[in-house]
């Protein structure tokens, strides 16, 4: 794992790392990723690009929401044990209560064409800013990558191909790029 940069900045406190987690975790309400990066490596600057990108790597590898994970990965890198209980709580506590109250709204006026049509649009916008924060990710990253990244998806949304299979496909391809990159 890469060391905090000299330049970086880090939390106030808990009460800066719960808040600032709760604030993205309700912006980016249906989709945290798209403006976790921005946040955290734009706005506050507690991670580089790189940083980032490596927890975030990280993160997906492990069990749970990756933007879970990347919140109990940060908490832990600057406040210990605390830090990530806060940071997850941060990312958690406020936005449940809002989806339990949603939810009961929601079971009221599920009948009207209007409200399904929102939600409609929600999931519209919800992928757009997927694939915005894929593009802004992508930035130095190797060329085959975002190759292989592309015919995946084609592969998988385009000609409807199991994943499985997709992947029993492209991971030896992947990596065996990755082993001539590096030599």
């Amino acid at each position: 794992m890469t060391s905090i940069d000299k330049e970086a900045s880090a939390p106030n406190g808990l009460a800066d790392l719960f808040f600032t987690f709760t604030w993205l975790a309700l912006r980016g309400f249906g989709g945290v990723l798209p403006v976790a990066q921005a946040a955290l490596v734009e706005e506050k600057k507690w991670l580089s690009l790189a940083q980032f990108r490596e927890l975030l790597s990280f993160g997906q590898v492990l069990p749970g929401p990756n933007v879970c994970n990347l919140a109990l990965m940060i908490g832990d890198r600057f406040f210990g044990l605390r830090g990530a209980l806060v940071a997850l709580a941060g990312m958690l506590a406020v936005p449940a209560v809002v989806v339990m109250s949603l939810a009961l709204i929601y079971a009221q006026l599920n009948t009207i064409p209007m409200a399904r049509d929102a939600m409609d649009g929600m999931a519209a916008v919800a992928a757009g800013l997927m694939v915005g924060t894929a593009i802004k990710l992508s930035r130095g990253i190797h060329w085959g990558w975002m190759v292989g990244a592309a015919l995946a998806f084609i592969a998988v949304a385009g000609l409807r191909i199991h994943l499985g299979w997709v992947l029993l496909v492209m991971l030896p391809v992947l990596i065996g790029l990755a082993w001539r990159q590096k030599a």
